[in-house]
């Protein structure tokens, strides 16, 4: 397309959140002017916090002057007319497509609990280790010195207390 490269942004964390150490340098980039377009693969690669969130990022990017780019969704380019309808229908469909994933997930953990007795999560503690946990702390102990004493992470034992 003729574009130089400035960098390549590439995240690893999901989407969900723009809370993410790429995407925020992108943006601080963004603000410095250090390139004049962000190309993305799919807007869905892009952000999936849904339509006001991923709208308003791109508009912040051209706030800033930076225009940005569909690769795979020709059609959605802020330069083309038509940019905030499109970008409001694909970000709505990205975050239902988020939806539909955990959805998904939740249908199958729950499937494996009917069909074969699975129970996600981590496994609990055996009985004895929640006693000890219980009768440290009406010692007066602290979460931390209760965890050090029964071998198990801090949080494990707030979770015990009084189980």
């Amino acid at each position: 397309m003729g574009y130089t490269i400035f960098r390549e942004y590439s995240d690893y964390e999901s989407g969900g959140t723009s809370n993410r150490t790429e995407f925020k340098q992108m943006f601080e980039d963004a603000r410095k002017r250090k390139f004049d377009l962000v190309l993305f693969w799919s807007l869905d690669r892009f952000s999936r916090e849904g339509l006001l969130v991923t709208v308003n990022l791109l508009q912040q990017l051209e706030s800033y002057g930076v225009q940005y780019k569909s690769y795979s969704e020709l059609f959605l380019d802020s330069t083309g007319i038509f940019k905030e309808a499109i970008v409001g229908l694909i970000a709505t469909l990205a975050r239902m497509e988020k939806v539909r994933i955990s959805d998904r997930v939740r249908a199958g953990l729950e499937r494996s609990r009917i069909k074969y007795g699975r129970v996600g999560g981590r496994p609990r503690i055996p009985q004895e280790k929640v006693a000890a946990v219980n009768e440290l702390r009406s010692q007066g102990l602290s979460l931390r010195k209760i965890a050090r004493e029964v071998g198990i992470h801090h949080g494990t034992v707030a979770q015990y207390l009084n189980n």
